[in-house]
Parts: structure tokens; C-alpha cells; sequence
């Protein structure tokens, strides 16, 4: 199995039994997409009545989630636009096959132009990328590094009225040692290459503007107009500024903060302009261990500045877009697992090796077990952790899960994975399992998990032919989040479930929002794989 960039539309409409923003008379609710799709950019596509929304993606494969919405309000994962990163370079390829947390792709941007959609970002350890295509449904093109080094982040292309490309870009401090500078410069009119030299277009340093980063670059009515986040990411506020000129002088205006409402930090992403003449902008809220979820706002032009929200301030509440569409969809969560591909909903914590697992033709997707290392201490180390983003702010996944185990110690199971990780698990233990929760403060940072035994269970099955035997575990777990506590339970029927273990605080990972999904793993570096059937997960209020 490839990592998806195949056109893989979603087979039927998907509405959320957890959270939907349509409220089914003409208004919609915030967040449009109760989910972790930090740094969304936005663009309109060629029919003018498609959008297209990419997000930040990290380490985490397939990497660039393309999701697709008729009104900006109802959306849909309908492909990716990167496999492994970064298919064609081998050493990179290597690199990341590793969980690289926190690295890879930051904060892209996607635009349309002359017949192709174009996404750009910034690798801050690698350089600058563009992936393109001429179908967001269809295959992309291999990712071209179009500025190779350290430190570049945020990058957006504008095309020019006379066909010239212009880059705008911020800085990761981490890297390059400055920050909340923005730089402007020209690339060769195809967008593969730079052609002129950098210039410091605005400096947010020893002001509010500190932090000033996730740069988006237009061009309206004779104005080149860059709007960015500056404050810091959970308490700032979106700025626009203009210039004649791309490369400056701006002038400046903060247009979306917080004000007296309950939305913090509403900044980076988006504006569209519709076919209907309406103006709205998508951008991030951080909900800390949910991730940073998207809400979209009106635009408003009258001042001669694109004023968000209501006169400033986000809304919770407001009319839709102007649409000829009344499909209402969500991103899809739950899995039967009866395909021969994987969901769009899924995504591995590096890059994917086949032995990570595999569809069956069983209506199950078997994931093996993932041969730790020596010195293994926690989690964080896995890369076939196979997750899903939190879909609302109270939900129950429920799974059933077949555990088969060929040694001593190999384990499988459901995980909320983040800086910290709790996760319900069945363990081998001679010629049983233990049910066992797996807890751990501060990953990153090296602790080792605890164990909670929860019971000891005898297996549903064993094999009677004496050659590479195996035990099973049929088991249903489940995990329920609440105001981003967790709590497990578990059933050995999928009627009584029993809860089971500690409540656990969820906490965000490395730039990214807590995930839930699938573990399995062994200690034995020379035994023959277990591994986790994955029947069904089901995500429910």
C-alpha cells in the first residue's frame, strides 16, 4: 500500500454525530471545523463555486490534508497533497521515518493560478517547498524545494498582475535565531526558484506586533495587502497592512482580536473573495489539547480595510456564505475499515513503511507491532501510531479490536497520544493478556509511562497448529473525552462496558492538538510481529 496522494473522493456524505456547524436555517455556527487543521489557508477554485483548504501537517503522513466545501462552512477531507516526506530525496526519506515532532510542514499556503493550485511551506530545518497539480482531487506533483536552508516558515506566492511571483515568508526563531520579521522576494514567474533577493518588509520586534508570523500575500484594487497573526498564538489578533509596492513600505491595522468575546487569539489564515461578491476569512482559534480548530468570519471592505467578524471581534453565530449548494457534510471520524484503502481520516506519526500495516480483505486494517528500541522509555518514539484528530470537544470513540500476539509482552490497543499519552491496552503476559492502562507526563521530555493493571483476561482464541502460534484477544475499547478529560472503559461483549482506569487531563502534542487512534508494539526485537485488527471505530456523542 502507498501513502494516499490517489484521487480518493469521499465515497458517500458524511454528517457528524458529534459536531456539525449547520444549523439548518441559513446560519452557521464557529467553529466550522471542530478540529485541528492549524494554519489553514484557503483559495477559490477555477469553477469559482469550489474551495479548497490545506493545514499544517508536521511530521505527521500523509502530510497537506486537501478538504473541499461548496460554502465554507461544510467540508469535506478529500485527498492529500504529500506522501512521505519527502519522496525523492532519500536521506529525507530517512529522516523521517522517524517521528520528527514538531517539524516538517508548517503552515502552508494553496492558490490557484493560471489552471494549476499551487501549495507552498516552509520546512524550518529544510527550506522552502511547492507542491502542484491541476486536479486538488487528483494526484499532486512531487514536492520542489524552491529555497533550500534553515529557518524559512509561512510562505505564500503572489502572482502579479504583469505574471511576476513574489514569496513573502516569516522566521522560526528556533532556527535561524530572529523572528516576527516578514521578508518579501521575487521568484521566476513558474514559482520554482528564487530570482531576487530578500527584503525585510515589516518588523514586529519590541512592539505588540512581537510574534508576527503565517503571512498571507494579495493583491486588491491596486494595494498589495499581507495580513498575518502577531501577539503570540493563544492570545493574539490578526493584522492586515498595505503597501503600493510588494516590497513596502506598509502601513498596518489590527482587524480580528478577541474584544469581549470568549474566542481567543483569532488569527492566521485565509480570505476569500466569492463569486457572489461576498468576502470571508477562515483562520485558527487554540483550543490547547483540542489543537487549533477553524472559524470563519465575514469580511468587511467598506473602510478601505478588510475589518473582520462583527466591526473587529469574531462571530459564534452568523448568516452563511452566499451558495448555490445545501450539502451539508463534516469531516469524516468514524471507520468500518471495509476498504482497500486507508480513510482520509487517518494519518501515521511518520513516514509510512508498509510494515506498519496494511487494509485487509477481512473488512478489518491489521496494524503490526512496532519493534521498539533498546532503550525505549515512552511512546514517543513510535512512528505506526495510527491517529486521528479530536472532532469535537465531547465525543466516545468506540473499537473493536482483534489482538493477536506470537510472543511475550507484545501489546496493542487505543491511545490519546499528545506531550502527555494515556492509552487502554491488552499485554501478553504468558498464556494471557493484561489489560493494562499506559500513562505518560511529559513524553517529550523522556518520563517513563506508568502501568495501571486493569484485569487479567483469558484470550478468545488459540491456535491449534503448533508452527509460529498465536493467542487472540477480541476486545471493545472505548475512550471518552469531556472538556478534554479522558476516561476508558472496555467490553468484552459490545454490550456491558465496564469503566476502567484513571481520568486523564489530555494535553496537546508538539504543534499539534492531542490524537487518538491506534498503538501496537513489541519489546522483542527478534520475535515474529503481533498485531492489531482494527474491526471498527465509531465515533459517537
Amino acid at each position: 500500500m502507498a501513502v494516499v496522494c490517489l484521487p480518493l473522493l469521499a465515497s458517500a456524505q458524511y454528517v457528524s454525530k458529534v459536531w456539525s456547524p449547520e444549523k439548518g436555517d441559513g446560519t452557521y455556527t464557529n467553529p466550522v471545523i471542530n478540529a485541528d487543521y492549524s494554519d489553514p489557508d484557503v483559495c477559490v477554485g477555477a469553477s469559482g463555486e469550489d474551495y479548497y483548504m490545506t493545514a499544517s501537517s508536521f511530521q505527521c503522513v500523509p502530510g497537506l490534508p486537501i478538504l473541499h466545501s461548496k460554502d465554507l462552512v461544510n467540508w469535506e477531507i478529500i485527498n492529500y497533497a504529500l506522501g512521505n516526506l519527502y519522496e525523492g530525496d532519500e536521506a529525507l526519506l530517512e529522516h523521517f521515518s522517524s517521528p520528527r515532532h514538531g517539524a516538517g510542514v508548517w503552515a502552508p499556503s494553496i492558490r490557484y493560478h493560471a489552471g494549476w493550485y499551487y501549495i507552498y511551506w516552509g520546512d524550518p530545518d529544510f527550506g522552502v517547498y511547492m507542491v502542484k497539480t491541476q486536479d486538488p482531487a487528483g494526484k499532486w506533483e512531487a514536492p520542489v524545494c524552491v529555497i533550500k536552508g534553515q529557518g524559512y516558515i509561512d510562505t505564500t506566492p503572489l502572482w502579479d498582475d504583469d505574471g511576476r511571483c513574489y514569496l513573502v515568508n516569516g522566521w522560526a526563531n528556533s532556527r535561524s535565531k530572529f523572528a516576527s520579521v516578514l521578508t518579501v522576494r521575487e521568484l521566476s514567474a513558474d514559482g520554482t526558484r528564487v530570482i531576487g533577493q530578500p527584503v525585510i518588509v515589516f518588523d514586529g520586534n519590541g512592539t505588540e506586533n512581537r510574534t508576527c508570523e503565517g503571512p498571507k500575500f494579495y493583491k486588491r484594487d491596486g494595494w498589495y495587502w499581507i495580513m498575518c497573526p502577531a501577539g503570540g498564538v493563544p492570545t493574539g489578533f490578526q493584522l492586515a497592512m498595505r503597501s503600493r509596492s510588494p516590497y513596502g513600505p506598509y502601513e498596518h491595522k489590527i482587524v480580528l482580536a478577541q474584544g469581549k468575546t470568549t474566542i481567543n487569539g483569532p488569527h492566521q489564515g485565509g480570505w476569500v473573495h466569492t463569486k457572489y461578491g461576498e468576502d470571508w476569512f477562515l483562520h485558527f482559534q487554540d483550543k490547547e489539547a483540542y489543537g487549533r480548530v477553524v472559524h470563519l468570519n465575514p469580511v468587511d471592505w467598506s473602510t478601505g480595510w478588510p475589518i473582520m467578524g462583527k466591526k473587529g471581534e469574531p462571530v459564534t453565530t452568523y448568516k452563511k456564505p452566499k451558495s448555490s449548494s445545501t450539502l451539508v457534510i463534516n469531516p469524516v471520524e468514524s471507520d468500518e475499515f471495509n476498504s482497500n484503502k486507508l480513510g482520509l481520516q487517518w494519518q501515521w506519526h511518520a513516514n509510512y513503511d508498509e510494515k506498519f500495516g496494511m487494509p485487509t480483505a477481512f473488512g478489518t486494517y491489521r496494524i503490526y507491532n512496532y519493534k521498539l528500541s533498546d532503550n525505549f522509555v515512552n511512546f514517543w518514539e513510535v512512528p505506526n501510531l495510527l491517529l486521528q484528530k479530536t472532532p469535537a470537544d465531547k465525543f466516545t470513540a468506540t473499537t473493536k479490536i482483534r489482538f493477536t500476539s506470537k510472543a511475550e509482552g507484545q501489546m496493542g490497543g487505543l491511545i490519546m497520544m499528545g506531550l502527555d499519552y494515556s492509552a487502554l491496552v491488552v499485554k501478553r503476559v504468558g498464556k494471557q493478556f493484561q489489560l493494562l492502562q499506559l500513562t505518560c507526563k511529559a513524553a517529550d521530555k523522556g518520563t517513563p509511562q506508568t502501568e495501571q493493571l486493569i484485569a487479567t483476561l483469558k484470550p478468545s482464541a488459540e491456535d491449534k497448529i503448533d508452527y509460529k502460534p498465536a493467542i487472540h484477544m477480541d476486545i471493545y475499547l472505548r475512550l471518552s473525552v469531556d472538556n478534554s478529560k479522558l476516561k476508558f472503559a472496555y467490553s468484552l461483549d459490545g454490550k456491558k462496558f465496564k469503566s476502567c482506569g484513571t481520568e486523564f487531563q489530555m494535553r496537546e502534542g508538539k504543534w499539534i492538538g492531542a490524537k487518538f487512534g491506534y498503538v501496537s508494539v513489541d519489546d522483542n526485537a527478534k520475535s515474529d510481529r503481533g498485531n492489531l485488527d482494527a474491526d471498527w471505530i465509531r465515533v459517537t456523542p
